[in-house]
């Protein structure tokens, strides 16, 4: 998907993530924009996704063969989807008194995820490990594509929008995706509809700029400092914090003589985890308190609404052009 969309939806998706609080009638399958990108894409879930997948690794296989490599096909990494009953459980005081944000984990999660990456098996390890230096860098970029420009990485690390995805030179990998999810991806690179996703992409903006939200914020900002949260002015700064904390630790991170990362400070890391949990419990409660989750889809789903009004020939005849139906 899009960063134009996923940024246009981000009030939507922060709302159902752990810690919102404020059940109700609206989801985010509500959202009118959401309606457009699941004709985009189709209705997707956990059995496509993995057919997807093995479709996509067998016509990266056949690339491959062509450019005199061999390939096995890799579904072990196959995309996961998050579904409606892992939400709901997320939505609830319980799941977040554990998990807080679900950003930091705890050595258990960690040596869980560990021994999971243990168990992957890469099926063509092997086979990479015979060829030279020389042989690796080429069949890397075969399946990849060149590596990002120095202007590239710029944009990409800027996260303006100013970065576009291009399948074309991104390797064997990039032509089996777009082959697989059809013309949608191209939609996003086509000049007829860029005025059409940057005003997408300025609707979070707008979203946040609403007297509804802003006096959501508000009522939820007196809520938090009576929690003993008096910093936060809005929702969005309070999971921001933590993942501003999180970052530094990481930049922060020593290296050992041969390059590898040593260890996180595990004693800071639980310390960040257990402010994550309390932050997130007071930020669940308030938000229960509010209504947050509801009022804030209500206002979001008004301002779509409007936005599909607006720009529904350009949104149909994008639609018309590029939807996949798969």
């Amino acid at each position: 998907m899009s960063l134009a969309i996923v940024s246009v939806l981000a009030l939507s998706g922060c709302s159902a993530a752990g810690g919102s609080g404020g059940g109700g009638d609206l989801s985010y399958e509500d959202s009118p924009l959401n309606t457009y990108m699941t004709a985009m894409y189709g209705d997707m879930d956990q059995e496509k996704l993995d057919a997807q997948q093995a479709e996509t690794e067998e016509l990266v296989a056949a690339c491959m063969k062509e450019e005199g490599f061999e390939y096995l096909p890799n579904t072990q990494g196959g995309g996961v989807m998050i579904s409606s009953s892992d939400m709901e459980d997320r939505e609830t005081e319980e799941w977040v008194a554990s998990n807080g944000y679900g950003m930091i984990q705890s050595e258990e999660q960690i040596a869980e995820q560990q021994a999971q990456s243990e168990e992957y098996v890469d099926p063509n390890a092997e086979y990479t490990a015979s060829l030279s230096e020389s042989e690796q860098a080429a069949f890397y970029e075969t399946l990849y594509g060149p590596g990002p420009s120095e202007e590239e990485m710029e944009a990409m690390e800027a996260g303006d929008g100013s970065y576009e995805y291009n399948w074309e030179t991104a390797g064997c990998q990039g032509a089996a995706q777009h082959e697989v999810q059809g013309g949608a991806q191209d939609a996003f690179t086509d000049p007829k509809f860029a005025g059409l996703f940057k005003k997408m992409n300025e609707l979070y903006t707008k979203a946040m700029e609403q007297p509804a939200i802003k006096e959501l914020d508000a009522k939820w900002a007196d809520c938090m400092a009576d929690a003993g949260y008096s910093e936060f002015t809005s929702k969005s700064e309070a999971q921001m914090s933590i993942s501003e904390e999180q970052n530094a630790l990481y930049e922060n991170q020593e290296f050992d003589e041969s390059g590898m990362p040593l260890e996180l400070d595990a004693a800071a890391m639980e310390e960040l985890r257990q402010k994550e949990i309390d932050l997130a419990l007071a930020d669940f409660r308030c938000s229960t308190k509010t209504d947050y989750m509801q009022k804030s889809l209500e206002a979001q789903f008004a301002l779509e609404t409007q936005f599909v009004e607006d720009n529904k020939s350009e949104l149909d005849a994008m639609l018309a052009e590029y939807a996949t139906g798969k």
